[in-house]
């Protein structure tokens, strides 16, 4: 069946179905990635967007029950060049045209990815709809629609939830968590508590955790701005680390700012420079916006990190609290697994803390 991907410039690609064959739209985004198409697609940062895999062939190895990274599709389509007709590993399920028609996740085949990228990184994301017919209404209710600013709020946890163990005891709030966060807590043995994204610092206070983790989620950071005062209440009172979009209102709290990159960061091929161990590390970015480097001067920020291509801020800390953040996934999940001692330096942080607290007692 032959579909259209018609962007926001007036741009229109054809392609052929897969997965569900409704209506779609959403901000048209690419991924460089080789593969991680399952946690990529079940990213919660990818919500509201349609996913573009710039490698040529996408499903050779089907899904699996394992790489979820949470439990549904959050992307809204998928746009590929092939999809691989006879999936194989020991691992799979289904394939990936059926667990789309299973999940009801829209998908379009047969595009040209690369000049599709192309038009991005000239233009910069844009909105994009998925249709079987272009009428002449197609571009202009395309063009007159406004981009959401409730995805947070639409998939961050219902209520408080607890991954028990007998570790330290870390508050996680939740802006659109990766499965992957929580395993990377959970085999270090840390005991977990999840709340939702619009939990206050008493709340958090009341539970008396040893630190904070501030999650990734979707969307503009400057639409979830009700956090901004919890954080700056907790970072006062015990260690915290920020994560993607946890990262940027770590920084909107402190007094940075952030803006829209022109095609964002996804994909799990990133150089990152740690300025403070004088390392390259290979990351997993998925991001639309960024810190302005121009805005930290006049905080109490430091720039741990920053990209090797274009130079964005990766990651900061507070001088005067024990509280970093990073743009990046040091959980992976997909991608290399070079930044996890970044847990480890925070349950480090948090160890150093309470001894510290023991000796002032």
């Amino acid at each position: 069946m032959q579909r259209y991907l018609v962007l926001e410039n007036g741009s229109i690609y054809t392609g052929e179905a897969f997965g569900a064959t409704k209506d779609v739209a959403g901000e048209l985004v690419f991924n460089t990635g080789m593969t991680g198409y399952q946690e990529s697609l079940t990213d919660i940062s990818y919500s509201g967007q349609i996913l573009t895999f710039t490698y040529p062939l996408i499903g050779n190895y089907g899904i699996n029950r394992d790489d979820y990274e949470s439990l549904k599709p959050t992307a809204n389509a998928i746009v590929a060049h092939e999809i691989a007709r006879r999936p194989s590993n020991w691992r799979q399920q289904m394939s990936l045209a059926e667990w789309a028609e299973k999940m009801d996740l829209p998908g379009i085949t047969d595009v040209d990815t690369r000049a599709l990228t192309k038009e991005i990184r000239e233009y910069g994301v844009m909105r994009a709809v998925i249709v079987d017919e272009v009428t002449d209404d197609t571009l202009a209710q395309l063009q007159a629609a406004k981009p959401a600013t409730d995805e947070v709020n639409k998939m961050t946890t219902k209520t408080t939830y607890v991954n028990p163990t007998d570790g330290p005891s870390i508050a996680l709030i939740d802006f659109g968590l990766k499965n992957s966060i929580l395993r990377s807590l959970a085999k270090r043995g840390v005991n977990v508590m999840v709340f939702p994204a619009n939990v206050d610092a008493k709340t958090i206070l009341d539970m008396d955790p040893d630190g904070v983790l501030l999650s990734n989620g979707p969307g503009n950071p400057e639409d979830v701005l009700h956090i901004l005062p919890v954080i700056r209440e907790l970072q006062e009172k015990m260690p915290l680390m920020g994560i993607c979009l946890g990262h940027q209102l770590f920084a909107l709290a402190n007094g940075a700012t952030t803006f829209k990159l022109k095609f964002g960061h996804r994909g799990f091929n990133h150089a990152v420079r740690n300025k403070v161990k004088n390392q390259i590390d290979f990351t997993s970015q998925n991001h639309g916006y960024a810190v302005d480097a121009k805005s930290i001067a006049q905080t109490n920020l430091e720039i741990t990190h920053e990209e090797i291509n274009d130079h964005t801020v990766e990651g900061l800390k507070l001088k005067n609290h024990a509280a970093f953040s990073v743009q990046f996934h040091p959980d992976a999940a997909p991608g290399p697994h070079d930044a996890e001692y970044l847990f480890d330096d925070f349950l480090a942080m948090i160890a150093q803390s309470k001894k510290g607290q023991l000796q002032h007692a």
